[in-house]
């Protein structure tokens, strides 16, 4: 089992949520569709040759985002990472998968 988390803008965290909850993420024993998040402010410049979703080149932005976090099987993790990067509005979205402990893996 992996913890996915990732930023996205709020306007986009339905659309981001939902499409990795088609992909499998998000499923919990009888659970399905479980996430968490919360908003915070993030920061970012684009660089020379960047298309950014917001923002000018060479000028830090700051904007609202929400940091999500759901777990994520590691047989469909690449599916739903591609999935992630597919759907998400940013150029290069910033996300990571910390590979967890599990009862049944100890």
């Amino acid at each position: 089992m992996y913890l996915i988390s990732f930023y996205v803008p709020p306007d986009h965290l339905e659309t981001v949520k939902n499409a990795l909850f088609k992909k499998g993420a998000g499923k919990i024993g009888h659970y399905d569709a479980c996430a968490w998040h919360t908003m915070g402010q993030g920061q970012f410049r684009p660089l020379a040759g960047s298309q950014p979703f917001k923002g000018e080149e060479n000028i830090i932005e700051q904007c609202e985002e929400a940091r999500v976090e759901m777990v994520c099987e590691d047989h469909i993790l690449k599916t739903v990472l591609q999935e992630l990067v597919r759907v998400h509005p940013y150029e290069t979205p910033a996300y990571h998968a910390i590979q967890g402990v599990t009862l049944e893996n100890l």
